[in-house]
């Protein structure tokens, strides 16, 4: 007669983190059973890894802190299976496995926590991304804002694949893969922060179907997800790290109209604000209509744009050209484009 684990309790305590029962039975009821096929090993103080075969080893780490931790298009838990393997794809990699440490507040619903690491394993599945290795840590009421996720994250960049910010030159064009600020906004929305409601999802997804669809190509320089601190940010880290500057036309930039509604309202500007579904790609010009090609024949890639262009010289500034002819400055983020997300 098989016997049937015990329920577990409506909220996890500080008992859930000792080590003993509670803790077996947390990672037992919830994360191997939302987990399974995924994990190696939930016993081992390590785990053996395969050979992942021929190219380069790419090794990337993240931590994920959300509120909510429910949002319309994804949750904490697919966030942190989404940024890592994102981290991984616009290198050009394939991602094959992912740790995962979980610090859970104590007072956080189980049923809660099973639907977070429920849609975890989802996003891994899609994916296809194995758990390698996990710890669960349970801290003090008022100390984790519910659940924190850290990753660190493994993957194989197939040989001839070549990106990264030394390859990009004077001319090169600037292309995104969708609309931008979606995150930001979604999530902002979910908080009901400024008294705003609205259903607007995120854009939180794997870019592996982007990143692989180009990284052979000929011409292409550069890929970055642009998360935090959002396109805007992803420019600046190209202008420091090349000395160019670059030419960007706002009216190219793809925003969806609920983004754009928002940020009148409030005065945000969607360039800085977040977007965990997006590439932010430099290409050789003559490779730059390949690129726009190979994503818009893409779900994922159908908003795709040029947006513009790294200047012929020097000079280390972002010049954005407005919808109204005139030109601005687009300034590195200094404070909170709203109040924190991530």
């Amino acid at each position: 007669m098989t016997r049937r684990p015990p329920p577990l309790e409506a909220h996890v305590t500080l008992a859930h983190g000792n080590g003993g029962r509670l803790t077996r039975e947390l990672v037992e009821q919830v994360f191997a059973r939302h987990l399974d096929g995924l994990l190696l090993d939930t016993v081992a103080d390590a785990a053996a890894l395969p050979p992942p075969g021929e190219g380069e080893l790419l090794v990337t780490t993240d931590g994920f802190t959300v509120q909510p931790l429910e949002f319309p298009g994804g949750t904490i838990g697919s966030l942190a299976v989404h940024g890592t393997v994102n981290d991984l794809a616009v290198a050009g990699a394939d991602p094959w496995w992912l740790s995962l440490n979980v610090f859970i507040e104590e007072g956080l619903e189980t049923a809660k926590l099973e639907r977070v690491v429920a849609s975890l394993g989802e996003a891994a599945r899609r994916c296809g991304v194995g758990i390698a290795a996990g710890d669960t840590k349970v801290l003090r009421r008022g100390e984790g804002g519910g659940l924190v996720l850290a990753t660190t994250g493994l993957g194989l960049r197939p040989p001839g694949v070549d990106l990264g910010l030394r390859r990009i030159e004077p001319g090169d064009r600037l292309l995104v893969s969708g609309p931008v600020g979606d995150h930001g906004t979604a999530v902002m929305l979910a908080r009901e922060d400024f008294g705003l409601r609205g259903d607007l999802p995120s854009d939180a997804a794997s870019v592996l179907p982007l990143t692989r669809a180009v990284r052979h190509l000929p011409g292409l320089r550069f890929m970055r997800d642009p998360t935090r601190g959002g396109l805007a940010t992803v420019l600046h880290e190209i202008r420091r790290a090349t000395g160019l500057g670059m030419e960007v036309d706002e009216a190219a930039v793809p925003v969806n109209e609920p983004v754009r509604a928002v940020c009148e309202l409030l005065g945000y500007d969607p360039l800085y604000l977040a977007c965990e579904g997006r590439v932010v790609a430099v290409a050789a010009p003559e490779a730059a209509d390949a690129v726009l090609a190979a994503w818009r024949a893409l779900p994922e890639g159908r908003g795709a744009a040029v947006i513009g262009r790294m200047a012929d010289a020097g000079g280390g500034e972002v010049v954005l050209r407005t919808a109204l002819g005139g030109e601005r400055l687009l300034e590195e983020l200094e404070d909170d484009p709203l109040p924190r997300i991530c």
